[in-house]
């Protein structure tokens, strides 16, 4: 049977989000999906057609977001339902909404030197196999300096300093380049490889992408199972758990 995966694409031109969304489209097409194409956020405002979803792809760089329809897609990520995406697209998304941040795992801050910086993505041998067979490759585009959740799971790194600037004066660092995350039941999948539809057509990068696609997706059929979770946004006494979420904003 056939899953269903909405992708819904914006904001900054820059990162070329309707291209992208088509080199994602097939590639969840060529994996038997049913997919979505949406440029409006008010893809997110029906909270029961997310839940039904298999996979959510974002690729909406900066912008804003009415904070209901982020709850809508935590609500459903929470239920099972996989989101994964990539670069500024899921990470550098709806900057004043720290419940995306929360959610998503990380947010970018920096690219020092902009685009066409060459440097090296590091596959990192961890207990999750996804991906397996994997060996280090080269990247010349933005290099993303990001401010991460600790809760990840890292999958590739990349080193700091390349470029000099502020950042060079503190110890060299590995930023992570790919992560796995749970948000409830769902599973969570980012890559900070993307600037544009040259860099996501890349093998390597198209390939991780496909493997984080179906990782993510994969968490609806193992959450059928379970009982349903119950955290509320706001500390209101409705009995239900409270996430500490919703009182930042």
């Amino acid at each position: 049977m056939k899953r269903n995966a909405l992708i819904v694409w914006g904001g900054w031109d820059g990162h070329q989000p309707d291209q992208v969304a088509e080199i994602f489209r097939g590639i969840l097409e060529e994996e038997n999906f049913n997919v979505e194409v949406s440029n409006n956020l008010e893809s997110y405002s029906d909270s029961e057609k997310l839940k039904s979803l298999d996979l959510i792809v974002p690729h909406w760089t900066m912008g804003e977001i009415p904070k209901k329809y982020v709850l809508n897609v935590s609500e459903a990520v929470m239920s099972g339902v996989g989101l994964a995406g990539c670069h500024g697209g899921m990470c550098d998304s709806f900057r004043n909404n720290v419940d995306w941040q929360f959610m998503t795992g990380g947010n970018w801050v920096a690219h020092p030197g902009n685009d066409g910086v060459e440097y090296m993505v590091n596959i990192k041998h961890s207990s999750s196999p996804l991906l397996e067979g994997f060996t280090d490759f080269k990247v010349v585009s933005e290099q993303y300096y990001l401010h991460f959740d600790p809760a990840v799971e890292v999958l590739a790194t990349t080193r700091f300093p390349i470029v000099d600037g502020p950042h060079a004066f503190n110890k060299v660092v590995d930023m992570p380049v790919v992560w796995t995350k749970r948000w409830g039941y769902g599973r969570i999948f980012y890559s900070s490889l993307g600037h544009s539809a040259n860099v996501v057509n890349m093998p390597e990068v198209s390939q991780i992408m496909q493997r984080g696609f179906l990782y993510a997706a994969e968490g609806k059929k193992l959450a059928q199972n379970l009982p349903p979770l119950d955290y509320g946004t706001t500390g209101n006494g409705n009995r239900r758990s409270y996430s500490g979420m919703g009182d930042s904003q």
